[in-house]
């Protein structure tokens, strides 16, 4: 299965910088999901929508970069940087992760698996 991973990463990137939950959501497959440092799953695009709400709370101004996407037929490595600020404390907060992609046939995401180190955003966070 191809798809031009480039353009949705540069889709999924524009999605997360929009500050809408929808929006990020319309990337993943009806049934989608996803996991962040092994957690609890975000399930079906309404999961994935509050996800993505509770990121935009928990950072505000957050803005998202795409430093760089790999393919290999329906799998892709995302990789991001996001900075904003903490809600709760104003520090600044600079996170690098990256997200691993099941994609389907249209190419959404079926399965999302997200990593970033949490141990340095409590840090950040706290200043």
């Amino acid at each position: 299965m191809t798809h031009d991973i480039e353009a949705i990463a540069a889709a999924y990137t524009a999605a997360w910088n929009s500050g809408s939950p929808e929006a990020v959501a319309s990337f993943y497959a009806e049934t989608g999901r996803i996991v962040i440092n092994r957690g609890t799953p975000w399930e079906n695009r309404e999961g994935v929508a509050a996800m993505a709400a509770g990121f935009f709370a928990d950072v505000p101004g957050l803005s998202l970069t795409c430093d760089g996407i790999r393919g290999a037929g329906d799998h892709a490595v995302y990789t991001w940087t996001f900075t904003g600020q903490d809600a709760k404390t104003g520090h600044p907060l600079h996170i690098t992760g990256w997200e691993e992609w099941d994609l389907d046939e249209h190419g959404k995401v079926a399965a999302s698996r997200g990593w970033f180190d949490a141990v340095d955003y409590a840090r950040q966070a706290a200043g």
